[in-house]
């Protein structure tokens, strides 16, 4: 039963990553797949917001059931969310000082802080 679960579980991640891709790559076709209408910019400040908490709770749990040193690989995992956000801060009309100083700065202290746990 445990080995079907994990399939399924590794089926879902590589499932939600395309998905995510797919919103890089073809963003209309990926928000009518999500449900809501383009113009509805509130849906996807939710959706942020919802990422966000995912963001802080699931490496909290990967700490507690993991230890220090499975936190932080996933710290360096995580790492992909705020290089991506300064990347789309730039892209979008935000300012590199803003990108560098809120988005490249938590990347920077993601990756100390992995390399920290999980080398250390």
């Amino acid at each position: 039963m445990s080995i079907a679960a994990l399939v399924v579980a590794i089926a879902g991640c590589l499932f939600i990553l395309f998905i995510g891709a797919r919103f890089l790559i073809a963003p209309a076709v990926a928000t009518a797949g999500f449900g809501v209408p383009q113009d509805r910019p509130r849906a996807f400040t939710s959706t942020k917001g919802v990422r966000d908490i995912t963001s802080g709770i699931v490496p909290l749990v990967v700490l507690a059931a993991g230890g220090p040193h499975v936190f932080g690989w996933a710290l360096l995992a995580a790492t992909i969310t705020p290089v991506g956000d300064a990347i789309i801060v730039v892209t979008n009309g935000g300012t590199l000082r803003h990108a560098l100083s809120v988005h490249a700065s938590t990347a920077l202290v993601l990756v100390v802080a992995g390399l920290v746990l999980a080398l250390g």
